[in-house]
């Protein structure tokens, strides 16, 4: 059952409510797991495109919090913005200070800004997990080191949560490789493809750990003998979808018989309309899938040019993410994993979950 978003956000606030009444008063000094940071102003560097929440209550029971937020992306992004409307939502309940770090989806760039993130001292800080284990763990070990709680969203960072979950270490977001191997699967058989037929795939599975999601897509299409065309993508398209119209075009004039495209990249799924009218392609030309949902994305289910979407629910990442924080720097609960699921959207249900994509939750 689908609810609005003021019925979301009272029914969280709630729980918010409840915690801060019967969990255990606040740990004392000696018996934090993470030594405090004294706290630094804080504030979002980007308006929300909605309304949004309320602004943070003051003297809300996470009011001493200073966190530092990874929405992914860019400002007014599809996927970014639903990400950091629920980060929003979730500084407004519990009072929290939050500062956004907006990242293009760069991993380069996350890493910089992790490093520049922990020199402010923050206590705690919400990553996207796209640059991947090996390349955090370092870092992520200098802000435990220094009291600094690190949490991770959207892509899962497995060895370090082992590590620091008793501290506070969790993970929100859909499990990568298992929601990319089901679109694959299930795109290939509702576009009826048989084996010998070809695919093209646009991903990223050349990023540590978030190129686990493109890696499933791959194999699914590859264990029902479909032939795949792939495209690793760039990071010109990686940031502004629009800059893939090219590269889209020339795929499709080099191999028109394809027959199932297949994006990896909310944002590129939001533009597949874009793409197939560049290319020359109608709507029952080539089976589209992808990830994941936005307002594009709906009208483009709607006019036929997007067949199905999974949707990784990301506004409970932001949501999660900030609550974890929270939860761990004032009550010391240790680290949760929130599967934030993999239930599929396409022209049967999209009416459904339309109003809720206009909200931005979606």
């Amino acid at each position: 059952m689908f609810i609005r978003i003021s019925r979301i956000v009272v029914v969280l606030s709630l729980l918010a409510i409840a915690l801060a009444a019967c969990a255990p008063a606040p740990v004392t000094e000696a018996q934090q797991p993470t030594a405090q940071i004294e706290p630094t102003e804080a504030v979002a560097t980007e308006p929300s495109t909605t309304e949004g929440p309320a602004p943070a209550q003051e003297g809300g029971w996470c009011s001493d919090t200073n966190i530092v937020f990874f929405p992914g992306g860019a400002p007014g992004g599809s996927f970014e913005t639903v990400v950091y409307n629920g980060a929003l939502a979730a500084a407004a309940d519990t009072g929290a200070n939050v500062e956004y770090v907006w990242s293009d989806w760069n991993p380069e760039k996350m890493i910089t800004q992790f490093s520049e993130a922990v020199a402010t001292g923050p206590d705690g800080i919400a990553v996207m997990g796209h640059p991947g284990n090996d390349a955090f763990a370092p870092l992520v070990d200098e802000a435990e080191a220094n009291g600094i709680l690190v949490t991770s969203m959207n892509v899962q960072l497995p060895g370090l949560q082992e590590k620091y979950g008793s501290s506070g270490f969790g993970y929100v977001g859909a499990i990568n490789y298992n929601a990319g191997f089901s679109l694959g699967k299930e795109a290939a058989t509702r576009a009826g493809l048989q084996a010998g037929d070809k695919a093209f795939v646009w991903g990223l599975v050349a990023q540590a750990g978030r190129g686990e999601r493109t890696q499933g897509i791959l194999d699914a299409l590859e264990e029902a003998g479909i032939e795949v065309v792939y495209q690793e993508i760039d990071d010109a398209t990686n940031a502004a979808a629009s800059a893939g119209v090219p590269v889209f075009t020339g795929i499709i004039s080099a191999n028109p018989d394809i027959k199932l495209v297949v994006t990896d990249h909310g944002n590129l799924t939001g533009t597949v309309q874009t793409f197939f009218e560049a290319a020359g392609l109608g709507p029952d030309d080539a089976y589209a899938a992808g990830f994941d949902m936005s307002g594009n994305a709906v009208e483009a289910i709607r006019s036929g040019y997007l067949d199905l979407v999974i949707d990784q629910q990301q506004w409970l990442q932001g949501y999660f993410g900030v609550l974890q924080i929270c939860l761990t720097h004032n009550y010391g609960f240790a680290g949760l994993q929130i599967d934030t699921g993999a239930g599929f959207a396409d022209a049967d249900n999209i009416e459904m979950l339309a109003p809720l994509v206009e909200e931005q939750i979606r």
